[in-house]
């Protein structure tokens, strides 16, 4: 996957996106303020940069301002913020973010931003090493976005082989929980182990769905072990 830098002053930020964005499979570094990002950028060269606007000691858009004229603007920024105007968000965009992301951040366009954004700096790729973004791309498409640029693969048929047989004469509660557990081990397999797109799929929030699992004896590492 990718390295993807987060710089933020609030360390409950800094720790939700690290969650969500391991979960996804990406390598996490964290920056609490501008000179670490400076450190850190310096250090593991990102494929991405998830930037606060309002930090104490450098603000975002003035640290995407030096790495820009500095020609270090070489990986997709987005830049985050709860306080923002649309005219601190239109200066960041011109200077090269790749977007902007209003707190609090849901998910759905967290991850969206971020494949996106990642997507870009693949296919920026073959320039010249060292050379500074160019002006933001035209906006792709969610399916693109969510797909890394490819196409979807055409729905499998999994036959009736693969449906699972519920024994219907027994208490309702034990009937119900056999589904549930069968119900998420399908959509952990589904989703290579990811708890953030299965809680996304299933409307449930990732507390609420590791309690879940945990009461159902599901197996987590079944849906890891199948995406190898």
């Amino acid at each position: 996957m990718a390295n993807i830098l987060v710089v933020d002053d609030e360390l409950g930020i800094r720790d939700l996106l690290s969650e969500i964005l391991n979960d996804e499979g990406h390598n996490v570094e964290l920056a609490e303020n501008a000179a670490q990002a400076r450190a850190a950028r310096a250090r593991m060269r990102p494929d991405l940069v998830l930037l606060d606007i309002w930090m104490p000691d450098t603000d975002g858009v003035t640290l995407l301002k030096e790495w820009s004229t500095t020609g270090m603007l070489t990986m997709p920024v987005i830049m985050m913020s709860g306080h923002a105007t649309i005219e601190t968000a239109v200066e960041a965009t011109k200077i090269g973010a790749q977007a902007f992301l209003e707190k609090p951040i849901t998910l759905q366009k967290l991850l969206k931003a971020v494949e996106a954004g990642l997507t870009r700096n693949s296919v920026g790729a073959a320039r010249k090493p060292g050379s500074a973004m160019a002006a933001p791309v035209v906006e792709l498409t969610v399916e693109s976005a969510m797909t890394g640029g490819l196409n979807l693969p055409a729905p499998v048929e999994l036959g009736p082989q693969a449906r699972q047989l519920f024994e219907l004469d027994k208490p309702l509660r034990d009937a119900r929980d056999e589904f549930e557990k069968s119900y998420f081990e399908f959509h952990l397999a589904k989703e290579g182990g990811s708890m953030t797109r299965v809680a996304e799929k299933t409307g449930l929030e990732r507390t609420h769905l590791y309690r879940k699992l945990k009461q159902l004896g599901v197996d987590l590492s079944r849906g890891k072990r199948g995406s190898v």
